[in-house]
């Protein structure tokens, strides 16, 4: 098989890796997506909207993290819940998360976490399934996603989630609250994803102008949660996303939960050797 071809299969299959095989054959609702509030700041919150666009580069400053995301599906009368949790350098942009999938509604044996590596422009997993060997990796050209990895893989990358927000159009202050014992500040609004990747970083201009022209509509609502030095603490996006099996949009949210500053996070790339080659099953 030549790298064209393999380039092919994954553009056909990338979209449907991990979020949308859950989804398959089920009957979804619409999802609602509403606009954001006027752009509103006062002495406590500050501007919300410079706060929450300098917010991906207060993240570069404190270098790396501690992360758990969660990605929830809204499946017939059910919700499915994908959960991650790893470590980022957001200087380097890598990653790592094990990301665990449901329990399989047929009661088969439970589910191997999938170890996912996260780097610009790509995403890398082992233990993926589908008739890959589980000490192989696949690799996905998050440039090809038609959601540019904001669910493909179960868990948005932090600081792909953290750009999201430098196409800030609305927000406004919340107030003060407390996420996992730190004080912070919350604002509530809606990202553009054009706007986005206009401003983005260069490895994630492709991803994010892929997921304007590919999810339903390139308006984001979201709900930040940002310390006292500007850093994302949580954030909670709100996806409409076409997954190709259902006419109606599919409703995701997607929150990535930052903790643990300077923490250690090397980031090892799998060797060609070890990159799987060969046809990825259907699921």
């Amino acid at each position: 098989m030549t790298g064209r071809q393999r380039e092919r299969r994954h553009r056909r299959t990338g979209a449907a890796v991990v979020a949308a095989g859950f989804l398959a054959g089920a009957g979804l609702g619409t999802a609602g997506c509403s606009g954001g509030d006027a752009v509103a700041g006062d002495s406590r919150g500050g501007d919300a909207v410079v706060a929450l666009r300098q917010a991906a580069g207060r993240l570069v400053e404190a270098g790396s993290s501690k992360a758990r995301t969660s990605m929830e599906m809204a499946a017939g009368g059910t919700r499915v819940t994908i959960r991650g949790g790893g470590v980022y350098d957001f200087r380097k942009r890598m990653g790592q998360l094990k990301v665990l999938l449901p329990q399989d509604p047929a009661g088969a044996a439970k589910r191997r976490p999938i170890t996912e590596l996260l780097v610009p422009g790509a995403l890398f997993m082992k233990n993926r399934g589908a008739g890959v060997p589980p000490d192989k990796w696949v690799r996905v050209d998050t440039r090809t996603l038609s959601d540019g990895n904001l669910v493909t893989g179960g868990a948005t990358d932090p600081f792909t989630a953290a750009e999201v927000l430098l196409g800030t159009r609305t927000a406004t202050y919340v107030g003060r609250t407390e996420v996992a014992g730190t004080g912070v500040r919350h604002y509530r609004g809606t990202a553009d994803l054009g706007d986005a990747a206009r401003r983005a970083s260069e490895g994630n201009k492709g991803p994010l102008k892929a997921a304007a022209k590919g999810f339903a509509t390139a308006d984001v609502p979201f709900d930040a949660y940002l310390d006292d030095e500007g850093r994302i603490r949580k954030v909670r996006h709100r996806f409409s996303f076409l997954n190709g099996q259902q006419k109606s949009p599919v409703a995701v949210a997607s929150t990535t939960l930052l903790y643990d500053f300077g923490a250690p996070a090397r980031v090892r790339l799998p060797r060609p050797d070890d990159i799987y080659a060969g046809k990825i099953a259907e699921e």
